[in-house]
């Protein structure tokens, strides 16, 4: 709670315009921890996008903050302009979406804005024929224009907290030095 207070002071006397990246972000950089993808994301200037901050205890939070100290703003149409625009101005946009739902959408609808992404990796364990959003296929995005026609998107249906730390360990992690070479460039 005191992090919201000082939000919404910085709000009144700073003018801060708080967005869920915002937020997000803040969290990161108040956890000051390690082993928290969120402090990482803080550390490297990295927005994370929740278009569903308040779904769970975070909006429990705010909720019952705007009864101590009302008057917290959160601004979802300058996340969806940022996110939309990282992917317009972008030379190439690839997705590995993890789940689905709210989020699956969010950033393949982004990359609607330009075209479709140039890769695409689904991971879930949704089913086509339950209807759901995780359960589309990536052909679905074709379809939408959310995935670019001459890509080769891929879905792995299995449960993602086993999948993601194998496919990065044996794409990503087997590159860390050129990652970290490129970085030193920048």
């Amino acid at each position: 709670m005191p992090i919201l207070d000082q939000m919404v002071l910085e709000q009144k006397e700073q003018g801060v315009k708080w967005t869920p990246s915002k937020v997000i972000a803040r969290l990161g950089k108040e956890i000051d921890n390690p082993e928290s993808v969120y402090y990482w994301a803080y550390k490297n200037n990295i927005p994370v996008f929740s278009p569903a901050l308040t779904d769970g205890s975070i909006g429990d939070m705010i909720y019952f903050h705007s009864y101590k100290n009302p008057g917290l703003v959160l601004d979802i149409v300058e996340d969806i302009r940022r996110i939309n625009n990282m992917a317009v101005y972008a030379k190439q946009t690839g997705m590995i979406i993890l789940g689905g739902g709210v989020v699956k959408h969010h950033i393949a609808n982004a990359n609607l804005m330009r075209n479709g992404a140039n890769y695409s990796v689904y991971v879930n364990t949704g089913q086509e024929f339950d209807g759901s959003d995780s359960g589309a296929r990536p052909d679905e995005a074709v379809s939408w224009g959310k995935i670019r026609m001459d890509a080769k998107p891929v879905k792995v249906c299995a449960d993602a907290t086993l999948i993601f730390p194998l496919l990065v360990a044996e794409t990503f992690a087997t590159k860390s030095s050129a990652f970290s070479s490129h970085l030193k460039m920048i």
